[in-house]
C-alpha cells in the first residue's frame, strides 16, 4: 500500500505505511536521512556529566562573586525597598504586613538605618502584591539582620541561582555544555539582571520561579518522551497501530512545575499569563509524541491522558500552593482585612465558603481594584516606560542618583568645571538586548519553518512576559519588568548561536569550516557583550563619576 507523508513537532518528516503506521522512510522534509524514530524521540544527554557541573558551578559562582560584591552599598534604601524590606521585617516580626511610622517624612528609613527598629504602629497595612518574594527577602534579613545587606542577600542569591538554571535548561535543550554556558554567561552579565539581583524587589524572584517551572517542563519532556521511545520496543502486529501510546499519569516533574508556578503567582500575579501560555505549549509536546508514535486520533486521545492528568499535576497544584502562601495571613486575625467576613455576613452561595477565605477573596479584590482602578491609572512617573520599547531598552529606569557632588570628595576627581554624581540605573546591556531582539525574531522564523521545539520555549516565555503588559499600558508600569523576559532572551540567543556554531565534527572527526567561522562569530559576540557590561558597570553600582563619563553611557536622551 502507498505510503504516506507525516510531519511530526521536531521539524522531520516520516514516511509511514498507511495500514500499519510504521515508519519506511528516515528523511526530512530536505531529502535528509533521518535518526530513527527512537532516537528523535529521545537524544542521549552529553556525556561530560562532570565537567557540566564545573562549568555550571564556575560560571554561577562568577554571577554571584559580581552580585555580592559589596552588595550592602549604597547603605540605604534604594527605590521601592523601601515598602519591600520593611513588610518583609514586618511579616518575620509579626506574621503580617504592619504599617510603619511616616511622619515626617522618611522617618522609618532614617529609624532603621540608624539601628532603631522600633517603627512599626498596630495597625494592618494593605500590601499590593502577595507573599513569597517579601518571605523570601525576610530569610536575609533573619539571617543576616534588618540592614542592607541582610534584605538584598536573598535577591543575589537568586538572582545566581537564576543563571544556574538557565544554563542547566538549554543544556538539556540542546544537548551541549557549551551552548547552556554560553547561555548563563550573557545573564550573568546582563545589566538589568545584575542590578535587581542586587537591590529587595520581587521582580528577580518572580524570574527565578518562571525559570525553575519551565526547566522542570523541560526536564518532563525528556522523562516522558525517553519512557516513549522505550514502548517502541514492543513491537506492533502488523495491520495495527498503536493504541495509546504508555500512560503516564504520574508525572513528578510536572507537579514541580506546579509548585513553582503557585510560587511565582505568590511573588507576582503576572506569573498567570507564563502558566497559561506553557500549559499549552506542554500540551503540544504530548500531542506530538504520541502523533509521531502512530496513535490513531492522537489529539482526543492526548487530551484524555495528557491534558486532564496536566491541568491537575501543574494548574492546579500551582493553585493549591499559592493559596498555602498566604496561610501567614490566614492565621493572624489581625492582618489586613481578615476581619472582612464577620463584619459582612454572607449571602447565597458565599455561605458555602468558610469565613477566613471569603476575607481571603475580597482582600484579593482589594488589590485587584488597586492595579485596575482610577488612582493607579491617574498616577503619573517620570520613568514610565510602555512596553513597546522595553526589547530596545527605550526607557530604563534610574533605581538612585546623587548629583553635584563636589571635587574634592572621595572617588570624584573631574576635569575641570565639571562635578561628580553617583547613578544605580536599571539598564539592560545594550548589545546583549539588541542582539537578543533579533535572536528572537530568529527563533521565531525557526520555530515555525523548521518545527524546532526548543525554540518554541524562548518565544512562549518571552511572549507571556512581555505582551500582557500591553493591556495595563494606561497606568505606570517600568522597564525593571521586564527582568522576567531576559532569561527567555538569552536562551533564545544561546540557541541562535549554537545555530551559527554549526557542527563540531565532520564525518572524518576534523574541525569544520563553518564550525571555525562560528566559533569566532559567537566568540566575538560574548566578548562584545561583557566588554558591553564591563563599561556600564559604574552606572550600574553606584560608583562616583564625572558627569561627562556619565553622559558618554548615556547613549540616548530617552536614557536620562
Amino acid at each position: 500500500m502507498a505510503g504516506v507523508t507525516a510531519v511530526i513537532e521536531d521539524g522531520t518528516a516520516r514516511r509511514a505505511d498507511a495500514a500499519t503506521g510504521r515508519e519506511t522512510l528516515g528523511r526530512d522534509v530536505l531529502g535528509r536521512r533521518l535518526p530513527p524514530l527512537k532516537e528523535r524521540l529521545y537524544s542521549p544527554m552529553p556525556r561530560d556529566f562532570e565537567g557540566g557541573w564545573i562549568a555550571t558551578l564556575a560560571i554561577t559562582a562568577l554571577a554571584a562573586f559580581i552580585r555580592f560584591w559589596h552588595l550592602g552599598d549604597p547603605a540605604k534604601f534604594v527605590f521601592d525597598e523601601t515598602y519591600y524590606a520593611k513588610d518583609a521585617f514586618s511579616l518575620l516580626k509579626f506574621g503580617y504586613a504592619r504599617q510603619f511610622i511616616d511622619q515626617p517624612e522618611g522617618a522609618a528609613d532614617k529609624a532603621i538605618l540608624a539601628g532603631n527598629l522600633d517603627v512599626f504602629k498596630d495597625t494592618p497595612s494593605l500590601t499590593v502584591h502577595p507573599e513569597v518574594g517579601k518571605w523570601m527577602i525576610a530569610a536575609g534579613e533573619q539571617l543576616f539582620g534588618m540592614n542592607t545587606f541582610g534584605w538584598r542577600f536573598m535577591p543575589a542569591l537568586f538572582g545566581a541561582l537564576t543563571v544556574l538554571l538557565v544554563i542547566r535548561t538549554v543544556r538539556r535543550m540542546t544537548r551541549s555544555t557549551l551552548i547552556g554556558s554560553i547561555a548563563g554567561i550573557l545573564l550573568a552579565v546582563d545589566g538589568l539582571h545584575f542590578v535587581m539581583s542586587r537591590v529587595a524587589l520581587l521582580d528577580i524572584f518572580l524570574a527565578f520561579w518562571l525559570v525553575a517551572a519551565v526547566s522542570c517542563l523541560v526536564a518532563d519532556r525528556d522523562w516522558t518522551r525517553r519512557r516513549h521511545a522505550r514502548s517502541l520496543d514492543t513491537p506492533v502486529p502488523d495491520g495495527e497501530r498503536r493504541g495509546l501510546g504508555r500512560w503516564l499519569l504520574f508525572r513528578p516533574w510536572r507537579i514541580l512545575a506546579g509548585v513553582c508556578f503557585g510560587l511565582a503567582l505568590g511573588t507576582k500575579w503576572s506569573a498567570i499569563w507564563v502558566l497559561a501560555g506553557f500549559g499549552i505549549l506542554v500540551f503540544a509536546w504530548d500531542y506530538g509524541a504520541r502523533r509521531a508514535l502512530g496513535v490513531r486520533l492522537a489529539f482526543l486521545k492526548s487530551v484524555l491522558v495528557d491534558g486532564i492528568p496536566a491541568f491537575i499535576s501543574i494548574v492546579l497544584v500551582a493553585g493549591v500552593t499559592y493559596l498555602a502562601t498566604w496561610t501567614g495571613w490566614l492565621l493572624h486575625d489581625n492582618a489586613y482585612d481578615h476581619d472582612y467576613a464577620s463584619k459582612n455576613p454572607a449571602t447565597g452561595v458565599m455561605k458555602i465558603v468558610p469565613d477566613d477565605f471569603r476575607s481571603l477573596l475580597h482582600y484579593h479584590q482589594e488589590v485587584l481594584a488597586f492595579h485596575t482602578g482610577d488612582y493607579i491609572k491617574n498616577a503619573t512617573h517620570p520613568y514610565a516606560s510602555n512596553p513597546a520599547g522595553w526589547p530596545i531598552i527605550a526607557r530604563p529606569i534610574g533605581f538612585d542618583a546623587v548629583n553635584d557632588i563636589k571635587p574634592g570628595t572621595p572617588g570624584c576627581n573631574p576635569p575641570a568645571g565639571q562635578n561628580c554624581l553617583s547613578v544605580i540605573s536599571a539598564l539592560g546591556t545594550p548589545i546583549l538586548w539588541w542582539g537578543g531582539a533579533l535572536a528572537l525574531i530568529a527563533a521565531l522564523v525557526l520555530w515555525i519553518g523548521s518545527r524546532d521545539w526548543r525554540f518554541g520555549i524562548p518565544i512562549v516565555g518571552y511572549v507571556t512576559c512581555w505582551v500582557p503588559w500591553f493591556a495595563f499600558d494606561d497606568r505606570p508600569i517600568f522597564f525593571f519588568y521586564a527582568v522576567t523576559m531576559i532569561p527567555f532572551t538569552v536562551m533564545a540567543l544561546a540557541l541562535v548561536l549554537g545555530k551559527i556554531l554549526g557542527p563540531a565534527r565532520s564525518a572524518f572527526g576534523n574541525a569544520t569550516p563553518r564550525r571555525l567561522i562560528g566559533s569566532a562569530v559567537v566568540g566575538a559576540f560574548v566578548v562584545l557583550v561583557v566588554l558591553n557590561f564591563a563599561y556600564i558597570w559604574p552606572i550600574l553600582t553606584d560608583k562616583v563619576l564625572p558627569h561627562s563619563d556619565w553622559l558618554s553611557r548615556m547613549w540616548f536622551k530617552s536614557w536620562i
